[in-house]
């Protein structure tokens, strides 16, 4: 007699999110420490990515695609940072500190292009 065990998800090997997460990643041409160069802080950047990550969430967007937590030596300082696709680069600074300049003529290129096509 042979036992079976009946699972109503697959659950994928490690290996396999291991692969995604690496294929994923090779797409993320973005740091978010990319961003201390337009005059964001650390603290600024920090906030945007989870602002970033929750309005991903919100609207169905598979987050490991888009946002990969790593570290980052700048400055001989070992700082938390994120690798980001194009889409997590956007999200990023449009939710960062509205006070900056850079944030603000983002936000209007953006609204400008998605007018132009409605």
């Amino acid at each position: 007699m042979e036992i079976a065990i009946y699972r109503e998800e697959f659950i994928k090997p490690d290996s396999i999110d291991n692969f995604l997460d690496f294929y994923y990643s090779i797409h993320m041409e973005h740091l978010a420490s990319d961003l201390l160069v337009k005059g964001l802080s650390p603290n600024q950047i920090s906030d945007a990515v989870v602002k970033a990550i929750k309005i991903g969430k919100s609207s169905g967007v598979e987050i490991r695609e888009h946002f990969l937590p790593l570290l980052t030596e700048i400055n001989h300082e070992i700082m938390n940072d994120c690798k980001l696709s194009h889409l997590g680069y956007g999200l990023v600074l449009m939710n960062a500190d509205v006070d900056l300049s850079v944030v603000g003529e983002f936000q209007v290129d953006v609204l400008k292009g998605y007018l132009e096509n409605y």
